[in-house]
């Protein structure tokens, strides 16, 4: 019972992950209650997923602190958006350690993509400033992408 709960959650994490990216794009705003609601829904999936107080919990809760804190050093350098970076950090309560490396590579390539892709036809059209970048739909891809693999690798 308690797995079908587990899956049930990442169902939900799926969904608030796509809700975030359409909003992102639409208005380049993640709101903090659904980063609130992504970081509350890991604490249930803790407990069906049968992981630990200690080291379990205690190990999730101090990487997904590193990966905020690296992603607030690029808020305070005005390189990511407040709401990106409470994303970053709610996704990575749901992932397990050697899961946020590669969480982490594939939303820099996805960033990377996504940024070429809105600054080439800015820099083509010679407007003023910068694009503000949607990061949101970069952590979005790679976090489906890495739940995604929990699906597709039964079969390799």
């Amino acid at each position: 019972m308690w797995q079908e709960f587990s899956w049930f959650l990442i169902g939900l994490l799926a969904a608030a992950l796509v809700a975030a990216a359409i909003g992102d794009w639409r208005s380049r705003i993640i709101p903090n209650r659904l980063n609130a609601m992504i970081a509350l829904l890991a604490i249930p999936y803790w407990w069906t997923s049968g992981l630990g107080l200690w080291p379990g919990v205690a190990l999730q809760l101090g990487v997904a602190a590193l990966v905020f804190g690296a992603f607030f050093i690029l808020f305070y350098f005005d390189w990511m958006g407040g709401g990106d970076v409470k994303m970053a950090g709610a996704v990575a309560l749901w992932l397990p350690a050697p899961a946020i490396l590669q969480l982490l590579v594939i939303m820099s390539i996805a960033g990377g993509v996504l940024t070429l892709a809105l600054l080439i036809p800015h820099r083509i059209a010679r407007a003023a400033g910068n694009p503000e970048i949607p990061y949101g739909i970069a952590i979005t891809f790679a976090g489906l992408w890495i739940i995604g693999e929990r699906f597709l690798n039964q079969f390799v």
